[in-house]
């Protein structure tokens, strides 16, 4: 069963992604990523999806789809990043909710490639292992216009265009630095943090900002003398933004911290969100957001 992709109109295409995967450790290069959110925009996430699937990805229409005006080598280019996706993996965290002993599982992304020259396509299947992350997703998915990060050149700022569309309800996340530089593979390429904002954040944070549908800004967190979370603020620009959200330091949160107020309390309390009533003690700003979500959803589906 083979169906193909139509990418003269990326207005239409989305993408949907089980967190898992959104937040999986993981390194593909730009023109991997391309061609592999262009099959991903294929799939009826909330149907069925086999390995007998096999989705179509031309040269003229991902070159379409991102802009490029010269086809002289866009198969050469299809056919390489093709090649190289097919020895990739992905390493995700606590795969199965119903078996808790599986800490991580580590999957290829697809299982096939067929090459058609003459047509300047490729045919892709996925393999078995990353299939239940892409289809029959009915809770905990990111979902997003492929249009939107189509006009990227840095592989980071899809990775982290999607860490924040995964938390697009709240408009800020809190991510750990040591944890975002292994979910991006990049621990060994910038152990020092100033590289890792220059080759990494900042380039993402002005490719979100130029080319997608949000605008984002960010800040640091230190425990003690050492930065360890990066905090993002982010929303849709064509909404306004309603009020000026305070990017807390660690000093800041312990300064003005009352008598027994957790830290999520706090940082609910002075950036106008509304974690407060949900924080528990010795709760995270991160793990108390992640709560109010899934009490949220339960909420939605009892309506």
């Amino acid at each position: 069963m083979c169906r193909h992709i139509i990418l003269d109109n990326p207005t239409y295409l989305t993408v949907v992604k089980s967190n898992k995967v959104v937040e999986a450790s993981y390194m593909l290069s730009l023109a991997e990523q391309r061609v592999l959110l262009s099959c991903i925009a294929q799939i009826d996430s909330t149907a069925v999806l086999t390995e007998e699937y096999r989705f179509e990805v031309t040269a003229a229409g991902v070159a379409d789809l991102v802009g490029i005006e010269n086809l002289s080598n866009t198969y050469r280019d299809l056919k390489t990043a093709a090649e190289k996706l097919y020895e990739r993996s992905v390493i995700i965290d606590d795969p199965d909710p119903d078996n808790p002993k599986i800490t991580q599982r580590k999957t290829r992304w697809i299982s096939t490639i067929d090459y058609v020259p003459g047509e300047g396509k490729v045919v892709l299947s996925f393999a078995i292992g990353i299939i239940p992350y892409l289809s029959q997703l009915s809770r905990e998915f990111t979902k997003y216009k492929l249009k939107h990060v189509a006009r990227f050149e840095s592989v980071y700022s899809i990775r982290l265009y999607e860490l924040l569309v995964q938390w697009n309800s709240s408009g800020e996340r809190e991510i750990e630095v040591e944890w975002l530089k292994n979910q991006f593979q990049v621990g060994d390429k910038y152990s020092r943090l100033v590289d890792l904002k220059k080759r990494v954040i900042d380039p993402a944070v002005e490719e979100i900002n130029k080319h997608s549908n949000l605008w984002v800004r960010y800040g640091q967190r230190k425990s003690g003398r050492t930065i360890t979370h990066f905090q993002f603020q982010f929303g849709l620009k064509d909404k306004p933004q309603l009020f000026e959200r305070k990017l807390l330091t660690e000093e800041e949160i312990n300064r003005q911290a009352k008598p027994g107020e957790t830290k999520a309390a706090v940082i609910a309390r002075l950036t106008g969100t509304s974690i407060a009533d949900f924080a528990k003690p010795g709760e995270t700003f991160d793990q108390a957001l992640v709560r109010k979500k899934s009490l949220d959803e339960v909420k939605r589906k009892l309506r």
